[in-house]
């Protein structure tokens, strides 16, 4: 193996490992607590943050759901899975987030399939100051149209 592709791949362990230490730190877990929330051996998992060992996906998944994000992260980081090109996916990451109901990810994804739509015609939501401004609407002229089409 190239040493830069080497390199490269020493790399990302190392930077894998400092970003689940900085999870860990952020959630405010010692080694030993997400060790265990994750069911790694203390030592393994300090390996991992330190880039001396190079953890299986499942090994990532656990580490992940202790540290509540996404498994996709993790993968991305280690090489694993390749970044995304298109951008975030809102409605599969609501799906795929465990912490709400499957009732409140249909709601969330009724909200945003809204305002996607809003959007596209669009449409943007009025504020007070554009409801006032508009002309107001000519009441009088639908009732004469209606009142000619009777006759």
């Amino acid at each position: 193996m190239p040493d830069g592709v080497k390199e490269d791949i020493d790399r990302r362990w190392n930077d894998l490992g400092d970003f689940i230490r900085e999870q860990r730190s952020i959630g405010q877990l010692s080694l030993r607590k997400l060790s265990e929330m994750a069911g790694v051996s203390n030592p393994y998992l300090s390996q991992i943050e330190r880039g001396l060992r190079r953890p299986s996906a499942e090994i990532l998944q656990q580490i992940a759901r202790a540290l509540e994000i996404s498994s996709e992260t993790l993968y991305v980081r280690a090489g694993i899975l390749e970044e995304p090109s298109e951008g975030v996916d809102p409605i599969g990451e609501i799906r795929r987030d465990p912490r709400i109901s499957e009732d409140q990810k249909m709601s969330l994804i009724r909200i945003y399939d809204s305002f996607l739509r809003e959007k596209s015609v669009g449409l943007e939501p009025q504020t007070s100051e554009s409801q006032t401004s508009e002309p107001e609407s000519s009441e009088p002229e639908r009732e004469s149209a209606a009142t000619e089409e009777e006759s």
